[in-house]
C-alpha cells in the first residue's frame, strides 16, 4: 500500500499531522464564550481551582461566601474560581484568483487546516469561510467542536477551489453576518486589495475577535524579475496597465509592498492581534514550526 493511500489528508503527511495535533493556538486576549472549553476565563466560575476573593454584591450566590473570613472580619467576601470557556476560531481563506499562482492557495489551505485542527483538539468552536465569489452566500463550514469535526474541516479545505474576485474587506463583512461568538479571526490571504481594511478590521475587533493576518505572497511578488516594456493584466478584474521600462519601477513597487505589510501589521497589532508575511515557496512545516512558533502564534 502506498503512503498516499494511507494518508489521513492530502494537505500534509501523517507525521506533520501528528505534530500539529500536539500544538495549541496562543491568543493574546482571553476572548471566550460562556460554553465550556479549555481557555481560562477571567469571569470566575464553578471549578475547584481557586482564583481570588472579591467583595460581596447583592445577588451573589451565598454558597460562594467565605464564612471563615466573614467570622473574622464581619464582612462578606465571595470566593472566585477559574473555569474554562471555549474560544471561537474563525478561519477565513482567500481563494480568489490571485491566490491561484505559485502554491499560494495550497499553503493557505494547509495553514488553515493546521490551525483549525489545533482549535478542535483544544475543544474550541471552529468555523471556516472561503473568500472567492461575490455571488450568493459564502462557502462556509458552520461552527463545530470536537475531534470528530476534523474530517469535515479537512474535506472542506481539500475541496476548496480557487476563482472569483471578492475583495477581502467585503468577504469579512459578509462573514460577520453569519458569525456569532468571541475568539480569534485568522485571515489567510495575499491581501492584494485596493479596498480599505481598517473598517472590516474594526468590525472584527468590535465583534470580540482577535485579528490574525497571515499574508502569503509568491516569490515573484516578493522579488519580481521584470524588465523592458510590459503589459500587466489583473488576474481578477482583467484590467490592464502598460509599463515602459518596468525595471526602473521596481523600487516603487518594493516601497509599496513593504508599506502594505507595515500597514497590515499596524492594523492587526493596534487591534491586539498579529500579522505575519510568508513566501508561498515555504513548506507548511517551516511556516508552522519555525515562524508561527517563534512569533508565539502557536505553542508545541
Amino acid at each position: 500500500m502506498t503512503e498516499t493511500a494511507t494518508r489521513f489528508t492530502s494537505l500534509f503527511d501523517n507525521s506533520t499531522l501528528s505534530q500539529i495535533e500536539r500544538m495549541r493556538l496562543r491568543p493574546l486576549r482571553r476572548l471566550t464564550n460562556r460554553a465550556r472549553g479549555e481557555h481560562l476565563s477571567g469571569k470566575g466560575g464553578s471549578s475547584t481551582d481557586f482564583a481570588d476573593f472579591r467583595d460581596y454584591a447583592v445577588g451573589d450566590d451565598l454558597r460562594y461566601v467565605d464564612w471563615n473570613i466573614f467570622a473574622r472580619l464581619r464582612r462578606p467576601y465571595i470566593k472566585q474560581f477559574q473555569h474554562e470557556e471555549e474560544m471561537h476560531v474563525v478561519l477565513m481563506v482567500d481563494a480568489s484568483t490571485s491566490m491561484m499562482f505559485d502554491n499560494k492557495l495550497l499553503l493557505a489551505k494547509q495553514a488553515a487546516a493546521a490551525m483549525g485542527i489545533m482549535g478542535l483538539h483544544n475543544v474550541e468552536r471552529v468555523s471556516a469561510y472561503a473568500m472567492h465569489s461575490q455571488d450568493g452566500k459564502p462557502w462556509m463550514l458552520p461552527p463545530g467542536t470536537g475531534r470528530t469535526r476534523i474530517r469535515q474541516l479537512l474535506q472542506f479545505l481539500e475541496q476548496l477551489e480557487g476563482g472569483g474576485n471578492i475583495p477581502v474587506e467585503r468577504a469579512i463583512e459578509t462573514m460577520l453576518r453569519f458569525h456569532r461568538g468571541r475568539g480569534v479571526a485568522i485571515l489567510i490571504s495575499d491581501f492584494l486589495s485596493f479596498g480599505d481594511l481598517a473598517r472590516p478590521f474594526n468590525l472584527l475587533f468590535s465583534s470580540g475577535l482577535e485579528v490574525w493576518g497571515l499574508q502569503i505572497l509568491s516569490d515573484a511578488e516578493i522579488n519580481p524579475n521584470v524588465q523592458g516594456d510590459l503589459r500587466f493584466i489583473d488576474s481578477e478584474t482583467q484590467e490592464t496597465l502598460d509599463i515602459t521600462n518596468a525595471s526602473e519601477l521596481l523600487s516603487v513597487y518594493h516601497d509599496q509592498r513593504l508599506w502594505l505589510q507595515q500597514n497590515l501589521d499596524s492594523m492587526c497589532r493596534s487591534r491586539q492581534g498579529r500579522f505575519l508575511s510568508v513566501s508561498s515557496s515555504m513548506s507548511i512545516q517551516t511556516v508552522l514550526f519555525e515562524h508561527l512558533c517563534r512569533q508565539g502564534w502557536v505553542q508545541r
